[in-house]
């Protein structure tokens, strides 16, 4: 059975909430044909990459990329279980691909260029098909040209609705992105080689789903579920709301056992975070969201109570159903051990004086490239069915957020901080912290294993794993 955006639009927009989001609102995709001249219903979604004005400075334009024409970006929103289609359209100068992170799906719609699929060159259309087997807050972007289509704009959230609607008054999407533009809303440049060897090029405007501290309204009394996603290239965000009790109920699209209290979580590029909060019964009380970073807390958005526009479903808070993973066979399981290093400063010239910027590796091995006719051997083969046990050590200066495709891990113990076990697709490994997580190859393909911060990925801090 297929969902037609007919009944995306009804249930989505119902329960997004997008009326409360005035200058942060979302949008639904909206096309009546395609280019060979199919209905609209042939598809859930229709997205186009393409170039497009955006003010991200106030009063200024600059000259970014964007889905459909527009940012934030088109939320695509799917259910649990059944079968999506996707119509993607490159108007792009370059190709590109989409790769939907997070999702558990067939190697053949990951988006990778040359490892899973080719690349969606300008002009060109690819179907994507798929079937998302778990619910929660996930997202998609290109992965290919990445420091530009990405810094650029080109990333959006994906949200898979669970079989079972669960019971919030609002259910709100925060989309965290950073921008690197000049006053007059002029993109700079969007990587620089001494940022790239250490945490990243930061961004000079950061924004909440497009805007500058927004203030986002939402009905008094009720019970909110934000979905946090950071959709920046390089920014680790130590989201809190302060003295301001809220429940993490979600860590990476994947539900919590229990629903644990929200103090401080540290979320780096490509993660996510699901907040359940019950807000204040008086209107005109505003929350503010911070980033913690040590003993300073800064703004980055605030929520604001109003009136609610609907009768409240006065639910108590419980934790989301589980989504249907494997079970670790940890006895048995086929131990990889992972080292992730810094080359440091280490910049070979070459005689026509192009500089190779590689200043990370996996296991003293940095990314070679892909092409048609060029693939690295993998980091490891895993036999398919089989528990695997992967022992991480970053072994360098920075953080990391690193993040597996195709598959979801169990991250189980970690010698920098207490872990209470959860599922995830990315763990954010501290300077010199060792890590250990588990997972079941019972998906057979080549997948990526990198760090996403966008820079360290595309120089050096890259790799892929083979499930046969």
């Amino acid at each position: 059975m297929t969902i037609k955006r007919r009944d995306l639009l009804k249930g989505g927009l119902a329960s997004m909430g997008l009326a409360s989001l005035s200058a942060c609102r979302f949008s639904l995709v909206q096309t009546n044909n395609d280019d060979l001249g199919h209905p609209s219903s042939d598809y859930d979604y229709v997205l186009t990459a393409e170039s497009v004005p955006l003010e991200i400075v106030p009063g200024t334009q600059s000259p970014a990329l964007g889905f459909n024409g527009e940012f934030p970006a088109p939320v695509i929103r799917a259910k649990q279980g059944v079968p999506i289609r996707i119509l993607f359209k490159n108007n792009l100068q370059q190709a590109t691909t989409i790769h939907w992170h997070g999702i558990r799906l067939d190697i053949k719609m990951d988006g990778v260029p040359f490892l899973s699929q080719d690349p969606v060159r300008p002009g060109e259309s690819f179907l994507y098909e798929f079937t998302c087997p778990d619910a929660g807050t996930f997202w998609y972007h290109p992965h290919m040209h990445s420091v530009e289509q990405l810094g650029k704009g080109l990333v959006g959230a994906l949200i898979v609705e669970e079989q079972t609607p669960q019971a919030f008054d609002e259910d709100l999407i925060i989309g965290l992105k950073d921008w690197r533009l000049d006053k007059q809303g002029q993109f700079l440049p969007l990587s620089i080689p001494r940022h790239a060897a250490r945490a990243g090029t930061l961004g000079t405007v950061k924004t909440v789903n497009g805007q500058l501290k927004p203030t986002i309204d939402v009905p008094a009394g009720g019970l909110v579920r934000l979905r946090f996603l950071n959709l920046d290239s390089s920014r680790v965000y130590h989201l809190s709301l302060k003295d301001m009790q809220a429940d993490i109920i979600a860590i990476d699209g994947s539900p919590v056992e229990t629903p644990r209290p929200l103090s401080t979580h540290d979320m780096g590029a490509g993660m996510r975070l699901d907040v359940a909060l019950q807000l204040p019964e008086s209107t005109g009380q505003e929350i503010t969201i911070y980033d913690n970073k040590g003993r300073g807390y800064f703004e980055i958005f605030r929520l604001r109570t109003t009136t609610p526009k609907r009768a409240l479903l006065n639910e108590p808070l419980t934790a989301l159903p589980p989504n249907p993973l494997p079970t670790l066979d940890l006895p048995s399981a086929q131990t990889l051990h992972f080292e992730f290093e810094w080359a440091g400063a280490l910049s070979p010239v070459s005689p026509d004086g192009k500089v190779d910027q590689t200043f990370w590796t996996i296991n003293r091995r940095a990314w070679e490239g892909l092409s048609a006719t060029s693939l690295p051997a993998p980091l490891a083969t895993v036999p398919l069915g089989k528990t695997v046990i992967m022992h991480l050590h970053n072994a360098t200066p920075h953080g990391h957020p690193i993040h597996m495709h195709g598959i979801i891990f169990t991250v189980l113990k970690s010698d920098k901080r207490e872990i209470d076990p959860f599922q995830s697709d990315t763990v954010l490994l501290e300077r010199n912290e060792r890590a250990t997580i588990a997972f079941v190859a019972d998906n057979p393909g080549r997948w990526m294993f990198h760090c996403h911060v966008i820079e360290h990925m595309k120089t050096g801090l890259m790799g892929y794993i083979t499930i046969a």
